[in-house]
């Protein structure tokens, strides 16, 4: 996993002396795509509703082109048999990031791991494991885990 990432980041993300601050926004977007992917599979049982709530995350928030989307899903799928660990993953948000943009990206972990109505325990470590490769406060996981797990009820509530 650790290599095709890598990969990935230095083909997309790569910090160059023609970007401006304003290309952060989409450098953000794109990591947020590869740990999104790679949460879906944490529990090995890809559950259409997480795949939809990922793609509704990227389409609705980010505005990926196809073409980028697809290569993602490909390079997650491919990597995510050989993931050992997410160190060197999480520690490139750690050098581009800032705190609100990794809270940013734990929300949408979040939003994925409860789509399918449920929280996985796998789903729960792996979020629980980039919260702390990422230097995130305990509180601010759990106070995330909350917020996203209310809005959900609400919104299932609203629709009864």
């Amino acid at each position: 996993m650790l290599a095709g990432i890598a990969k990935f980041f230095e083909t997309y993300l790569s910090p160059s002396s023609e970007r401006s601050a304003a290309d952060d926004t989409p450098r953000l977007q794109l990591a947020t795509a590869a740990l999104l992917i790679e949460l879906c599979k944490s529990d090995h049982d890809l559950h259409d509703d997480e795949t939809a709530t990922l793609l509704g995350i990227l389409r609705r928030r980010f505005g990926l082109a196809d073409v980028q989307l697809e290569e993602l899903l490909q390079l997650a799928t491919q990597e995510a048999r050989e993931a050992t660990s997410l160190y060197q993953f999480t520690s490139l948000f750690n050098a581009r990031f800032s705190y609100e943009e990794k809270l940013a990206l734990l929300r949408n972990l979040w939003e994925v791991a409860y789509a399918d109505g449920r929280l996985d325990r796998y789903e729960e470590h792996l979020i629980r494991k980039v919260t702390e490769l990422m230097y995130v406060s305990h509180s601010d996981f759990i106070r995330l885990k909350l917020e996203v797990r209310q809005a959900l009820e609400r919104d299932a509530g609203s629709a009864d």
